[in-house]
């Protein structure tokens, strides 16, 4: 987007974001809004703080303050930005996509970085990673929230945390649990899932499924190859059981006949149900490179619930890439038994919507351009570039209908 489509937007993008107004109470405060979210959607090569304010004719230092330290609602300005689009995009076939990604930055004083896991380079690297929700609705995406992931060393460093301005309340969390906080903000805000998918870094942590299934949230997420479960529920017994004079064993318990859980890679090689199923081939989507076609077998397993006994009835539904069979994914679901292995199949592989959001709120708005070394600023950078993003979204929405006029 160039300055003479900026221009032709300004009306437009003042409407927008006069959506925002009771978020600042003061009107100067107010006025760097539109210098922030108009720097995003500029075409400057580099948008964070300083080439922004210069390109604006602001001090660098005042959008820095803006950022960091003057008074606005922040949380409000989240809320309504989920607000809009509930009130826009609600509707039947809504999906909450989880998903985190990280950002390499130098040194150790920003926010929660460290040498960690960073997916953006796919290796360890000195990066600072966050946690976000994007909902996805036919062919709209955009993100709706995004929080910080502390690593432990910044956690039990409290004086370190207080110097980036991290409040004392805020503690190691693991990411499920962030991306959990996450989703029931946006429930509280209205916005509806018909489901969440999320990969398997949060599909392999049983107490997310788990808290999901208590939310009544129906979910299809992938999960590590070795996540155990049964394909026939064992028994269980209450009887207690006593010999010689020691305890006796506890109960419930799984009775002595009952088979082990295995692993739901060796359901898919041993299991007759799983292993002499045909493979059958779905068209999940049309990529760059043409149609994306899946094999899928599919049965419904138990899980094990925290004492080691039957838990929630899920659907499996393994997948193998009909171009490379090497690559196989597993998915499990709680969606209701009738429901459709094409459905399924479709919900499991909608995580491309976040990616998508990623890749260009990182190439198109600066969210991977965050300069700061304070954690407000970069909450409210965030919560800045969803705004700027989803105005963007709004913006491609209507030029699409006009192309089908």
């Amino acid at each position: 987007m160039d300055a003479a489509d900026i221009r032709r937007l300004k009306p437009m993008l003042t409407q927008y974001l006069k959506c925002f107004d009771d978020c600042f109470d003061r009107k100067d405060t107010r006025a760097h809004l539109s210098v922030y979210v108009e720097g995003q959607l500029s075409d400057l090569s580099a948008k964070s703080v300083e080439p922004m304010a210069v390109h604006a004719g602001v001090a660098p230092r005042t959008l820095q303050e803006f950022l960091a330290q003057h008074r606005w609602q922040e949380d409000r300005l989240r809320d309504r930005l989920q607000q809009l689009v509930v009130a826009e995009h609600a509707g039947p076939h809504g999906i909450g996509v989880i998903d985190e990604t990280s950002d390499v930055k130098k040194g150790d004083k920003t926010p929660g970085v460290q040498r960690q896991w960073c997916g953006k380079v796919g290796k360890q690297e000195n990066c600072l990673v966050t946690v976000h929700l994007g909902f996805a609705r036919d062919d709209f995406h955009c993100l709706v929230d995004g929080e910080l992931y502390l690593p432990l060393s910044w956690s039990e460093d409290r004086q370190r945390c207080r110097e980036a301005g991290i409040p004392d309340e805020m503690v190691y969390r693991p990411k499920w649990q962030i991306a959990l906080e996450l989703y029931d903000r946006a429930r509280a805000n209205g916005v509806q899932l018909e489901y969440v998918v999320a990969d398997e870094g949060y599909g392999g942590k049983p107490d997310f499924l788990r808290e999901l299934h208590a939310r009544g949230q129906c979910f299809v997420v992938e999960v590590p190859r070795m996540v155990v479960g049964w394909l026939t529920e064992p028994q269980v017994t209450q009887r207690p059981f006593r010999k010689g004079r020691g305890p006796g064993r506890k109960t419930p318990r799984l009775t002595r006949r009952s088979r082990p859980a295995i692993s739901v890679e060796r359901m898919l090689k041993h299991s007759p149900e799983l292993r002499d199923q045909p493979w059958v081939r779905y068209r999940v989507k049309d990529g760059e490179k043409g149609p994306m076609v899946w094999e899928v077998k599919h049965v419904l397993i138990t899980m094990k619930d925290p004492q080691g006994l039957p838990g929630l009835r899920l659907h499996l539904v393994v997948a193998r890439n009909a171009l490379d069979p090497n690559e196989v994914k597993f998915f499990l679901s709680n969606a209701p038994p009738e429901t459709s292995v094409q459905t399924l199949l479709l919900v499991g592989f909608s995580r491309w919507h976040i990616e998508r959001c990623f890749e260009d709120q990182k190439g198109e708005v600066g969210l991977d351009q965050f300069e700061g070394r304070k954690y407000l600023g970069l909450k409210r950078h965030l919560l800045l570039t969803c705004v700027s993003y989803l105005f963007l979204a709004r913006v491609c929405q209507q030029l699409r209908e006009k192309k089908q006029i």
